[in-house]
């Protein structure tokens, strides 16, 4: 009798020990790998690379070093109250690690300290989590470097004009990142040109951004020399405002995160500039860093010692390099790298343009 209870006790250790590995942030046993449930929480979906460049990497990703992982995901569509709901949800359905992109950066600091109480790791994606310490890893580009690379553009464009007149149309001053841009453009154009308007995007809407540049039009006249824009959809609204008030030529106008249609736009001389900024790495590095934290291997390393302070820490902070595209290097940056092939850009009316950029 006391052999056989011996037994049972051991089989039912064993039994507990496999629940709690395939159920917990650490490895199973035996051959099936680790296994555990990863939350990925993005923005908004006005700002296309979300939903065609952001997500499928980090799924891919994912799905490559943790076959046996479930990835939840859910994007909040620029609501910061929506995306607590989602993330709370999340919690609630045992995610053992979260990747969040903030609506806003600020709010976000209660799902942080949130998931900090239930035990969950917080990697803080692309754009900051603001005013707690709990917060594992930052993964982003040196936003304020974007913001220069920008403004630089803009005044290599501007070439010898003498006190050029610009309009800015900055981010959703809820972003974290948006006041960054602003920043590092500021640092560079400020004393150099004549801002004229200035305006900050909620939302990063390029509707909004086309209402924006509609106003200062018509309170310039239509005589502006170059447009400030903080990324490509709001680039993409400013000029078709631009267009539909009759201003020719247009005026060297910036961006970033390299959408196709900028891109397009680059080669067709609609837009000077936009910033790359390689999200390949910056979304498979994240998949990693989740992988490490759920099965509590060191990802420190990546970080090779950088820290972003958040307003409350120091967060560890792996930090990627933006890079100024123009219609001199897209065969070099965006096509070398495969972030858009020649097939998705050279289409219909762009195909002479291509040809004339050596696209081929």
């Amino acid at each position: 009798m006391h052999k056989l209870r011996t037994l049972t006790l051991v089989a039912s250790m064993g039994l507990i020990a496999v629940i709690v590995a395939s159920c917990g942030g650490s490895s199973t046993t035996g051959s099936t790998g680790p296994s555990g449930k990863i939350g990925l929480l993005l923005p908004e979906s006005k700002t296309a690379r979300y939903e065609t460049k952001d997500r499928p990497l980090f799924t891919n990703k994912l799905k490559a070093l943790c076959p046996n992982c479930t990835l939840l995901y859910n994007n909040a569509n620029q609501d910061s109250s929506v995306q607590q709901t989602q993330a709370e949800a999340m919690l609630t359905n045992g995610v053992k690690v979260l990747v969040l992109d903030p609506v806003d950066g600020k709010s976000a600091a209660a799902i942080a300290d949130k998931a900090k109480q239930q035990g969950v790791p917080v990697v803080s994606y692309d754009r900051l989590i603001l005013n707690t310490a709990n917060v594992n890893f930052y993964i982003s580009f040196d936003n304020a470097k974007v913001g220069q690379l920008q403004g630089t553009s803009l005044l290599t464009a501007l070439g010898s004009k003498t006190n050029p007149s610009i309009v800015m149309i900055n981010g959703d001053p809820a972003d974290n990142n948006a006041k960054l841009f602003k920043q590092g453009a500021h640092s560079v154009l400020d004393g150099k040109v004549q801002i004229k308007k200035e305006y900050d995007t909620p939302s990063w809407s390029p509707d909004k951004a086309h209402d924006e540049m509609a106003q200062a039009l018509t309170a310039l006249g239509n005589k502006v020399d170059g447009v400030y824009a903080a990324n490509d959809g709001t680039g993409g609204g400013a000029i078709s405002a631009m267009v539909s008030a009759g201003v020719n030529p247009l005026p060297p106008v910036t961006g970033q995160d390299a959408e196709l249609a900028a891109i397009q736009r680059i080669l067709a001389g609609q837009q000077y500039m936009t910033v790359y900024k390689a999200i390949v790495p910056e979304a498979e590095q994240a998949a990693q860093l989740a992988f490490d934290l759920l099965t509590s291997a060191s990802a420190s390393s990546m970080t090779n010692g950088k820290t972003t302070n958040n307003g409350t820490a120091d967060v560890p902070s792996v930090l990627l390099n933006p890079v100024a595209v123009t219609k001199d290097n897209v065969k070099t940056t965006v096509v070398a790298d495969g972030f858009w092939t020649k097939a998705d850009i050279c289409t219909g009316t762009y195909v002479a343009a291509c040809t004339a950029a050596g696209i081929n």
